[in-house]
């Protein structure tokens, strides 16, 4: 049975708390990918089978609300944001939590005021060796409030492994978002490291490897992507692919594919396991099975998709992105940003913009709306946005009159 966290209920959503428990009893291993359909007549909500809170940030809330339950009297921090979703952090700043640093890494509370007694929350996705090691020089805890995700913890693992065998680690990520800075952290502790944001990337550290481009090239091209002393000449030899757990699956391993085939150019076949290590292993499950949602999700019918989380959420982030190739989509915080059925805010992704855009919902009906989360949403923030919608459409349902009649597809 899968592990239940304790998370507070206004987290939960009514609705959607329904949906789930439907869909889990009749597939408990998410064979049926297929989305969950709410009719509420003239609109019609395609929700994706996986979506919202992830292990990671369950696991993250219950330590963080248990620390506030148990130390009412002490300062608390947060290193930087413990996910990225601002509803959650508000409600933890609201309860007497301070943030130490933004989640560019810029100091807000200098490290030197911190006293022994005082309590440090590290973040989901993890911190680096040097904050760990000035926190814990201050007589600071950073054992029994560090919510790092178990999975983000498998990567380090795999990247000191392959590290200790000879490999450089390459990362496949956003080179200053707290995971990747983290994961650098820890990787160059046992090996060269460099970061790479995308494929495109990926394409011109082949040209280095198979020799097409200089060392002068390299250090042109990923300045400030590299670990200290990186030698593309030596480097680049052995290689293996870890990645930030938020990024697209997809991509991480065309990432991985397209250095493979430069090192099967430059050393051939029979030989490329010597020089490209195999962590495939290291994807997360919950960033992959979310992936898979959508991918489902927009295989039906559909007007238009709703992604809903932090504007700052890479893993939301990329559920928009991947909505948008088939359908309009629009990427909200929340239900506030549903003005009107004429008008909606929304977070454009590519130009890192807030953008309103008029005449979004169709004229037809039924309208037929995707809906998915990112893994740092609660549920409740999706039942809103339902709630907003249904309370802005004529003749809409309530939400007891779609739950009587929702039932769960047959397991596949």
């Amino acid at each position: 049975m899968a592990k239940q966290f304790d998370i507070p209920l206004f987290y939960r959503g009514d609705i959607l708390s329904v949906v789930k428990k439907v869909r889990a009893a009749r597939d408990p291993r998410k064979r049926d990918m297929t989305p969950s359909v709410l009719d509420f007549g003239p609109v019609v909500f395609k929700v994706a089978r996986s979506f919202g809170f992830c292990y990671g940030v369950e696991n993250a809330i219950e330590i963080a609300y248990r620390m506030l339950d148990e130390h009412p009297d002490r300062r608390q921090f947060m290193l930087s944001e413990m996910i990225h979703n601002p509803h959650v952090n508000e409600d933890l700043l609201s309860r007497g939590m301070r943030f130490l640093r933004t989640s560019m890494g810029e100091q807000l509370i200098p490290l030197d005021t911190l006293m022994p007694d005082d309590i440090v929350l590290i973040p989901a996705f993890g911190t680096t060796v040097e904050i760990r090691q000035e926190l814990a020089a201050r007589g600071l805890d950073v054992k029994t409030y560090d919510t790092t995700c178990p999975f983000v913890a498998k990567v380090w693992r795999r990247g000191k492994q392959i590290g200790r065998k000879g490999f450089t680690v390459v990362v496949h990520g956003k080179r200053y978002h707290e995971e990747s800075r983290a994961t650098f952290s820890h990787a160059q502790q046992h090996a060269p490291v460099i970061v790479l944001r995308d494929v495109n990337e990926a394409r011109d550290l082949a040209r280095v490897i198979e020799g097409q481009e200089n060392a002068m090239f390299f250090f042109k091209r990923f300045d400030d992507c590299y670990s200290e002393g990186f030698d593309p000449d030596k480097d680049l030899v052995r290689i293996g692919v870890v990645n930030q757990t938020t990024m697209l699956v997809r991509e991480t391993q065309a990432v991985a594919a397209v250095l493979r085939q430069a090192l099967v150019r430059r050393y051939g076949a029979a030989s490329v396991e010597d020089h490209f290590a195999d962590t495939s292993d290291t994807l997360c499950y919950a960033t992959h099975e979310n992936q898979e949602a959508a991918k489902a999700l927009l295989e039906v019918p559909l007007d238009l998709a709703l992604v809903v989380g932090g504007y700052n959420s890479s893993n939301t982030s990329q559920l928009a992105t991947l909505c948008s190739e088939v359908v309009p989509t629009y990427f909200v915080r929340d239900a506030d940003e549903i003005l009107s059925p004429e008008r909606i805010r929304h977070f454009d992704y590519p130009s890192q913009t807030l953008q309103a855009t008029e005449s979004w919902i169709p004229d037809k009906r039924p309208v037929h709306m995707a809906l998915t989360a990112g893994a740092s949403c609660p549920d409740a923030q999706l039942d809103q946005v339902i709630q907003r919608i249904i309370g802005m459409i004529p003749g809409a349902r309530s939400p007891g009159e779609m739950l009587s009649d929702f039932h769960a597809p047959a397991s596949t």
